[in-house]
């Protein structure tokens, strides 16, 4: 069965879940819990290779949309499997030192506990996110392009058992944004004066 469309515009990205913990509640509590960070602010992506420009994300990109925005938890962003929502209390946000962190009350249904059970295991140790990008700085350092997200609406945030970078993750606005970047810092060739180019042409004509 094919994933739901995502909204327009919405771009992924995603890190490891070395850190990501799943909790067991005491009997009766209700389904594991599952805690770590979405998103890690100052990592540079290893993207260079995939569109031309690696990506950090800034401390306080989330700030906004945590406040007033209702992201959800998806199983590999899909939204028929939904591991908790902002607004319904059982996926809690919050920027800390490293990064989004990120707390999910997983229901309790047998997918959901296959899920925790494999990540558990390690079989399952990447987290992804959906975002739309508000505000971004870009810059060339030392020959490579670097886009900062300054602020970014999030959408969702999910496990996910492959995660790769393709063409689709990025919007057709962020590839324009690149475009412009680059056209903006591109050398622009200099007229040749009137008194060289007459030179050039009598050398021409003299087949020098």
């Amino acid at each position: 069965m094919p994933k739901p469309n995502s909204p327009v515009g919405v771009e992924r990205r995603h890190f490891s879940l070395d850190k990501i913990k799943i909790e067991k509640r005491a009997e009766g509590d209700g389904a594991p819990l599952m805690t770590g960070h979405a998103a890690v602010f100052n990592q540079t992506t290893d993207t260079n290779d995939y569109w031309g420009f690696v990506e950090k994300i800034n401390p306080g990109a989330f700030t906004e949309t945590i406040a007033s925005g209702d992201a959800r938890a998806l199983w590999n962003h899909n939204s028929d499997y939904v591991l908790g929502r902002k607004s319904a209390g059982t996926l809690r946000l919050a920027e800390d030192d490293i990064g989004l962190a990120i707390e999910i009350d997983t229901p309790p249904t047998t997918w959901a506990n296959d899920l925790s059970i494999s990540m558990q295991r390690g079989d399952i140790r990447e987290m992804s996110f959906g975002f739309i990008v508000k505000e971004t700085v870009w810059e060339e350092v030392d020959g490579v392009w670097v886009r900062t997200i300054l602020k970014a609406e999030l959408i969702e945030v999910s496990p996910v058992t492959f995660p790769a970078y393709t063409g689709t993750d990025i919007s057709a606005s962020t590839q324009e944004e690149f475009r412009s970047a680059k056209a903006r810092t591109a050398p622009v060739d200099k007229p040749v004066p009137p008194k060289i180019l007459l030179m050039q042409l009598d050398c021409e004509a003299a087949g020098i």
